[in-house]
């Protein structure tokens, strides 16, 4: 997948696709699901699969409302893995059950990102540590894929210090824990005061991979200071959503922008996207699209992100060095005077090139 990113601009890095809009749930935060939506067509389903497949696409995404109501979304990620795509799903983790885990095993699931809130229900949300702690230790047990437990902060979160507990409990059971900051129904920041910020670098100094995006993404920093980013968005090109109609929106929160079917999606459409300024950038927090973008600021300028990268943790961590093998590749394809031929070299043997 970073391969990939590095050597062309303008193929979907991530595209997520509802399978079906309605979910069990009602989190007051959220704007979309409902509660009467058929799933789609699983004919349907799998004719995207293809077509994000066609337009080079390397990671896939189930979301909702609630992926795991639609009756066959094994069949789609098996459809997902045929290509040599990457599966992942989104789930609120109330429909997981031994049987379901061990099926999503056989499909080929790469990550399952389980979201919890809170300690105990409350009105805002019922995604609570309490009612899904069973579940985090049923998919430990069990799960062939990776399993992140991602926890949110900011507006109507109406207990923040749970976010820390869920994301100690997280680890301590065997899964990762990422954090989130909550958007409004435009995708827009809602800062976080000075308590917040503080339970959000606690959960930060956990510890997790360089590389995590969704905790060390350079757009992270700014947003619980409650600033601007200055960066190019391409959503709609590097990330696509397609809702249950088929259409493809910038994001979640641009639905309807450009709402063009997915099936007559093109490369043009693509490139359009790409070089397209989005004016709703400077105070976006939707996390998926700032991912792909880090992945342009490697392509664009290496050393520059790996440095920024590098400086955001050792703030969190002022005792922080970098492992062996991330200074042996910076050397290799960073700073070496062969690092275009070592690049040139990967590329090949990842069959890129």
């Amino acid at each position: 997948m970073f391969a990939k990113a590095m050597k062309s601009p303008t193929h979907p890095i991530l595209a997520q696709v509802i399978p079906t809009r309605r979910c069990n749930l009602s989190c007051s935060y959220c704007n979309e699901y409902d509660d009467s939506s058929p799933p789609v067509e699983t004919s349907a389903m799998l004719s995207r699969i293809d077509k994000l497949a066609a337009l080079g696409t390397t990671i896939v995404t189930a979301s909702g409302g609630e992926p795991l109501l639609h009756p066959d979304l094994e069949k789609i990620i098996h459809r997902i893995r045929s290509h040599g795509m990457i599966a992942t799903v989104i789930t609120n983790g109330y429909p997981l059950t031994l049987h379901r885990i061990r099926n999503l095993n056989r499909a080929g699931l790469d990550y399952l990102q389980i979201s919890i809130d809170n300690l105990n229900p409350d009105g805002s949300s019922r995604k609570s540590l309490s009612a899904l702690e069973s579940k985090l230790r049923m998919l430990a047990e069990n799960a062939d894929f990776q399993v992140t437990v991602n926890t949110v902060m900011g507006h109507g979160v109406g207990n923040p210090e749970d976010a820390l507990v869920v994301a100690r409990r997280a680890h301590e059971i065997g899964c990762t824990a990422t954090v989130g900051i909550l958007h409004d129904h435009d995708g827009q920041l809602q800062p976080l005061n000075e308590e917040r910020k503080g339970i959000y670098e606690d959960i930060l100094r956990m510890g997790s991979p360089l590389f995590s995006f969704a905790q060390y993404g350079r757009f992270q920093k700014n947003l619980v200071q409650g600033e601007p980013n200055e960066w190019h968005c391409r959503a709609g090109c590097r990330y696509l959503y397609i809702c249950e109609d088929g259409r493809v929106h910038r994001c979640s929160q641009k639905r309807g922008i450009p709402g063009i079917p997915l099936e007559s999606y093109s490369l043009d459409d693509l490139e359009r996207e790409s070089h397209t300024v989005k004016p709703c950038s400077a105070f976006c927090t939707v996390s998926c699209v700032h991912q792909t973008a880090l992945l342009d600021s490697f392509r664009e300028n290496p050393g520059a992100a790996l440095t920024q990268i590098m400086d955001i943790r050792k703030e969190l961590d002022p005792d922080f060095e970098p492992s062996r093998l991330v200074k042996l590749l910076s050397r290799l394809f960073l700073t070496g005077k062969n690092r275009k031929l070592f690049g040139r070299i990967a590329l090949r043997i990842l069959k890129i090139s």
